[in-house]
């Protein structure tokens, strides 16, 4: 999986999930502090796609759940520009991200 390469100094817009996934990967940590490396997905919309990370279940169910804290990470198919959201289920995120971030759209 190659990441798009910018040209002249500009940012690389992403023109598939893939290409999207190496930009955000360079976003989230490689390990997360328990040791385990993070499971990153892409949900494609419209004008962008989101990077977020997916943790895998609890080996113990009566635990505490983990706090994903962090955030998401938005990138525009039009200019490449890139975004953190709060880490909220894929849908909520996208619309957060129309009203925030182009809010005249």
């Amino acid at each position: 999986m190659s990441e798009p390469q910018p040209q002249e100094g500009r940012r690389p817009i992403p023109t598939s999930a893939d290409e999207a996934l190496g930009i955000g990967r360079n976003h989230f940590p490689s390990v997360w502090p328990d040791g385990v490396q993070p499971t990153l997905h892409v949900h494609e919309f419209d004008i962008g796609y989101l990077v977020y990370p997916v943790f895998p279940p609890r080996e113990d169910p009566t635990a505490y759940p983990r706090d994903p804290g962090g955030s998401h990470i938005v990138i525009s198919k039009a200019d490449g520009a890139v975004g953190a959201l709060p880490n909220y289920p894929p849908e909520q995120a996208v619309e957060m991200y129309r009203r925030h971030f182009l809010p005249g759209a």
